[in-house]
């Protein structure tokens, strides 16, 4: 199967009311074992890859080691491959467009790319972020694949849950402007309510992607709700670390 191939699979995966599970890996080892498992797709979730690799998340790896990382995983499984890409590792549309270049050319067909200013403060404005998808755009339709951009809004995660009713209508700004840019689907991590999450779902022109949280709907009532893309975010990986000492301790304990 073709990058071009992998893409429109990937895209066609995303369907609202039937969503494509993502459970997040960080290494080509944890995709090959969530390949194995029966994933439709596999996705990179940044803090887990920045834990893996002993560093922080907020683009602390440095971007040879996430595309070599992702190059591993991508010719580790015969899956559509996904890369949280945080914002691009870049500020300005020209920085972000050499960096979706490269990072189309390990093989990934899409990536997550979020609003927030990472290592500053708030969000990019709306005309900003959409000058950056632009780019990613751009430089997608120059390697001629379909490059799947999950656009993430950070409005969620940077307000108190109590007050994310207030943040609905500037996220659907957001969605309508960022679809007219050139993304692909629209991801809001951290919310968590269901008629929030409705809204979203039957306002947005753009697949939406919800992360599971231990107070979220369940996959279940996220598919009622018209979610098109669940993801775990750094679930796996904190799952798989709380086993892993688990384990030691027992070893060390027992001898």
């Amino acid at each position: 199967m073709t990058q071009i191939d992998r893409a429109h699979l990937f895209a066609n995966l995303h369907v609202k009311g039937n969503p494509l599970i993502l459970f997040n890996v960080w290494d080509p080892g944890s995709a090959r074992a969530v390949a194995e498992a029966g994933a439709k797709a596999i996705a990179t979730g940044s803090w887990s890859v920045a834990a893996a690799l002993a560093c922080d998340d907020g683009e602390d790896v440095p971007l040879d080691l996430v595309l070599a990382n992702a190059k591993r995983i991508v010719a580790a499984v015969d899956l559509p491959v996904t890369i949280d890409f945080e914002g691009g590792y870049a500020q300005t549309p020209e920085a972000v467009a050499i960096n979706a270049k490269r990072l189309i050319e390990t093989g990934a067909v899409g990536c997550n790319f979020e609003d927030q200013v990472v290592g500053g403060d708030g969000l990019y404005s709306i005309d900003e972020q959409c000058a950056r998808i632009e780019a990613i755009r751009l430089a997608s339709e120059k390697a001629n694949v379909p490059f799947f951009i999950n656009t993430r809004t950070d409005l969620f995660l940077q307000a108190d849950p109590r007050e994310h009713n207030d943040h609905l209508e500037e996220a659907l700004r957001r969605a309508h402007a960022y679809v007219r840019a050139g993304a692909s689907g629209f991801f809001a991590p951290g919310l968590r309510q269901p008629e929030q999450i409705r809204k979203i779902c039957e306002q947005s022109p753009l697949p939406v992607n919800i992360m599971v949280l231990s107070d979220a709907p369940s996959n279940l009532e996220l598919s009622a709700l018209g979610v098109a893309r669940i993801s775990y975010g750094p679930g796996p990986y904190r799952e798989m670390i709380a086993a892993l000492k688990a384990a030691a301790q027992k070893a060390f304990v027992t001898g």
